[in-house]
């Protein structure tokens, strides 16, 4: 849902995080990646504006931070 918000595809998400275009794809198949690599993750995609909103009822998501717009990769 994160890189959709951005605009980004695993490439761009890959290159922002520094890792492989392959983690990404392993991450987004629910495979099991390093704590490291999840926070340079997270990283990224705060770093581009987007905000990680616990559980509210309807369960955890993600949106873009309130005066922000996607950051161009």
């Amino acid at each position: 849902m994160a890189r959709v918000a951005l605009g980004w595809g695993t490439r761009d998400l890959a290159r922002n995080a520094e890792v492989s275009p392959d983690t990404i794809a392993r991450l987004e198949r629910g495979e099991q990646l390093k704590s490291s690599t999840i926070d340079a993750i997270r990283l990224a995609f705060e770093t581009a504006g987007i905000e990680f909103i616990p559980a509210n009822g309807g369960g955890p998501g993600v949106r873009l931070a309130r005066n922000s717009e996607p950051k161009s990769t």
